[in-house]
């Protein structure tokens, strides 16, 4: 069953949510866990590669492994910004603010 657009918006705050979990729970209990007992470096790395593998996918044109790469992205996103301590409810602020703003004057508003 597919969920509603709601709530597949949801998830991603649930996934914040359960990274933030297991911020406190040892390393050998999760993968999540695991990664952020790394420290940044190594949450940052993961990221990092996750993200090439999605930039490999989109131009092969497989639409579902480039969602599989992509969810993996935004998974290790979530996971960054908790090692960072960026709350995701702080880059939801950041992009409604630029709602509404072009491209071009957005970027040209941040090189000054």
């Amino acid at each position: 069953m597919a969920l509603a657009h709601q709530d597949k918006l949801n998830v991603l705050a649930e996934l914040a949510a359960t990274i933030a979990a297991r911020r406190s729970a040892g390393a050998g209990s999760s993968y999540t866990a695991s990664l952020l007992a790394g420290g940044i470096e190594k949450c940052a790395k993961k990221f990092g590669e996750e993200a090439v593998e999605l930039l490999l996918a989109a131009p092969a044109g497989d639409k579902a492994h480039s969602a599989a790469e992509a969810a993996d992205v935004l998974y290790h996103l979530l996971v960054l910004l908790e090692a960072s301590e960026v709350p995701l409810d702080d880059v939801l602020d950041t992009l409604a603010a630029r709602q509404g703003t072009s491209g071009h004057a957005e970027k040209a508003s941040r090189s000054s």
